[in-house]
């Protein structure tokens, strides 16, 4: 194998592990993001069942029909 061959193989080599890197970083944020929005999701789901739970029952006279 050349030399100047050789060069070139360490040197994709390192492109590709510095792309490696970088799509490791992305994933690691994407992943701590997705945990964050979960959380927010179970809390909001939990404040909305609360609220339902606080409020009067209706009386179904007031409701409009299901044709409107």
């Amino acid at each position: 194998m050349s030399e100047e061959r050789f060069i070139d193989l360490e040197s994709r080599l390192a492109h590709q592990d510095h792309l490696l890197d970088q799509l490791n970083d992305v994933v690691t944020q994407q992943q701590a993001k997705i945990m964050q929005l979960d959380e927010l999701c179970k809390s909001l789901i939990q404040r909305i069942r609360s609220m339902g739970d606080d409020m009067p029952a209706s009386d179904p006279g007031d409701e409009r029909p299901p044709h409107y």
